[in-house]
């Protein structure tokens, strides 16, 4: 039996490489509040989607019910949503500081909300929250984006012992800096020459799915190997 895996942002960037390689295996959902690129990805793809804006809860509820009415169970969860902000804590827009929170932190939050009751009553489910580097180390100029990555490390940690007794799995994915859409969307151009490529971090977060359901890495840092 397919195992139904819900995916935040999976539109573009490594929620849409994620979708690709599970797709052929597993029942995937992708989410995003944009109808229009999920009726195209998930043509693309061949899976299935959910409109949702993961900073409103009771579209995450609704998701997660219009999931359960056609599948019956929802075995994974991959909060991957995410979008980028960096400069001075100063210099940066206000409405700009509460609208990465609320997709970084408080999205995560809100979507692992209304999913937790179902993987309760399943006596089964996991969780995995894309995080980042930046979830982990502090670095100047990036106050904003690493305290929305450090409040969903606490968020992980916290669950993984929360729902254990349940048979839930959580696990935090920290990649290092890799090239997707996450930096141009929001008028930053970088350079990608030692970036990791997205496929690499979707095949790590394949690995953790086809584990054991008994076997938990609650951590996984994934860097690129530099030849220099």
């Amino acid at each position: 039996m397919k195992t139904t895996i819900l995916i935040s942002g999976g539109t573009s960037g490594l929620g849409k490489t994620i979708a690709q390689i599970l797709s052929p295996h597993q029942q995937v959902i992708i989410l995003s509040p944009s109808e229009d690129k999920l009726k195209k990805v998930a043509a693309e793809l061949n899976c299935d989607y959910e409109v949702c804006d993961i900073t409103d809860y009771q579209q995450c509820e609704r998701a997660i019910q219009n999931t359960l009415k056609k599948h019956q169970q929802i075995g994974c969860l991959i909060n991957n949503a995410g979008i980028w902000i960096e400069g001075g804590l100063d210099q940066n827009d206000a409405d700009h500081i509460q609208k990465t929170m609320d997709i970084n932190a408080t999205g995560v939050i809100f979507l692992s909300k209304a999913v937790i009751p179902t993987m309760k009553k399943q006596k089964q489910g996991f969780i995995i929250n894309v995080i980042s580097q930046a979830g982990l180390y502090a670095k100047a100029k990036r106050s904003v984006y690493d305290a929305s990555k450090w409040a969903v490390t606490g968020l992980t940690k916290c669950l993984e012992q929360e729902l254990a007794p349940y048979n839930i799995k959580v696990t935090g994915l920290y990649p290092g800096f890799m090239e997707t859409p996450l930096f141009e969307k929001m008028g930053t151009h970088k350079d990608f020459t030692n970036a990791l490529n997205p496929e690499s971090v979707a095949k790590a977060i394949k690995f953790l799915i086809d584990m054991d359901h008994e076997v938990l890495i609650p951590e996984l840092g994934i860097k690129k190997i530099s030849n220099q």
